[in-house]
């Protein structure tokens, strides 16, 4: 891929991330509660947040470059992959 997309596609998944935390009400009104988020993580609201913040992680990695890096750091041996 190159560096431009990266880039595009990184901003793109930071500005998803963003759009999580910041309209959390809006996801709570349309999509609705998450019943294993209200038992385990203390209510729908933070599994929003949670998953916002997880998503600009993500597109950081793509926008440097580092997402495969990753990938293969963590959960590549249970594949048998070598980095």
């Amino acid at each position: 891929m190159g560096i431009i997309w990266s880039i595009l596609g990184g901003l793109l998944l930071i500005g998803v991330g963003v759009l999580f935390i910041w309209q959390t009400e809006w996801f709570l009104k349309n999509i609705g509660r998450v019943e294993w988020a209200e038992i385990k993580l203390g209510g729908t609201r933070n599994f929003y947040k949670l998953l916002g913040l997880i998503v600009i992680f993500i597109g950081l990695l793509v926008m440097t470059g580092m997402i495969e890096g990753f990938i293969l750091g963590t959960v590549g041996r249970l594949f048998g992959l070598k980095s």
